[in-house]
């Protein structure tokens, strides 16, 4: 009972600091909270919880205010990521059904996040790498000129035109295709590339093999390529930053290493951290992140993607955040950029 009652404690000075960026003291908690105990019983749960580290007296006569270990708690004893509203999950969807291509989707998702939430939003491009081939298709611009589009599970899109040397007739380019559909289709990048070579290349103990046409050779070197471009594997997206300046009172502990670490994209990729595994919403509070210069910023993120997550997306701040309504609104928005690139 007695550890209940200081959770509720613990929870009532959270969400109060959050609200109010103020220190919350015993009167308080009495005002606004149904706690059913005397204002005595409370300031001796608050002063026991500051002794076991949860809580922090900014100066003497001052109210709490949560230390990184008291948030940690806070969050961990979330039974579950509050649900998102039906006001809200129709907001998402009807923001996000009309991006038109991959760019698109990140953008809005970006942007999207930034307002739920009021803090700065980092959304990873999908990797190229693990990416699996949806489909390639080959169309006749003219009777030497072939476009090649590689459409990949992430959403993403890649378009070659190939020059021949000399013409293809419609059968040829029907068989080239379903060939390389065969082949590819379905084999992550990497597997993909391999087996496409093998088409043109067999093994040099294979007699039997027919020699690959001039046509076949030009149209997978082309997609050959196209695979191995990783232009997007460490790009990341930024929105929200004007967000920061609600944080102005801790400018030089949370909001300039912040903004300095904004300008870095391999330090957003390392603050979102192992976000891209399990599917699962992970909180790092503080000191817990990768950077001391950051230890006054906290990450919310996950993976997004169809079947195993392609990249990540989430929210970095100060440690006073709404962590419920950030974790909800994180995990709703990759839920549902994964929809979109499943059914694109």
């Amino acid at each position: 009972m007695q550890e209940e009652r200081r959770l509720a404690v613990l929870r009532a000075i959270v969400e109060d600091y959050v609200a109010t960026e103020e220190p919350v003291g015993s009167k308080t908690l009495v005002e606004r909270h149904h706690l059913n105990v005397s204002p005595a019983t409370i300031r001796n749960d608050m002063a026991a919880l500051e002794e076991e580290g949860y809580l922090h007296q900014p100066h003497t006569s001052a109210g709490r205010v949560p230390t990184d270990k008291g948030y940690r708690l806070f969050v961990d004893r979330l039974s579950t990521v509050k649900p998102t509203t039906s006001a809200e999950r129709r907001a998402i969807a009807s923001f996000l059904d009309g991006a038109v291509d991959l760019d698109d989707v990140v953008h809005r998702s970006v942007r999207l996040l930034a307002q739920l939430t009021r803090q700065v939003a980092v959304v990873q491009y999908p990797s190229l790498s693990r990416s699996t081939v949806r489909h390639v298709e080959i169309v006749a611009l003219t009777p030497t000129r072939l476009l090649l589009v590689l459409i990949l599970s992430s959403g993403r899109v890649e378009q070659r035109v190939v020059e021949l040397e000399a013409a293809l007739a419609d059968d040829e380019l029907a068989a080239l295709r379903s060939r390389i559909n065969l082949a590819a289709t379905g084999e992550v990048i990497a597997d993909a590339a391999t087996a496409l070579d093998a088409l043109v290349r067999p093994a040099d103990d294979d007699e039997r093999a027919p020699a690959p046409s001039a046509a076949a050779l030009a149209v997978v070197e082309a997609l050959v390529e196209a695979m191995s471009d990783h232009r997007s594997d460490e790009r990341v997206i930024v929105g929200g930053t004007a967000n920061l300046a609600r944080f102005g009172d801790s400018f030089e502990t949370s909001v300039r290493p912040l903004l300095e670490a904004i300008e870095e994209h391999v330090v957003l990729l390392k603050l979102l951290g192992e976000a891209t595994s399990g599917g699962a919403v992970t909180v790092r509070i503080g000191a817990e992140g990768p950077f001391e210069e950051l230890a006054s910023t906290s990450v919310v993120a996950t993976g997004y993607g169809p079947d195993d997550a392609l990249a990540a997306l989430g929210i970095v701040g100060p440690t006073r955040m709404d962590y419920p309504g950030t974790m909800a609104a994180v995990r709703a928005v990759a839920r549902y950029v994964s929809r979109i690139l499943d059914e694109s």
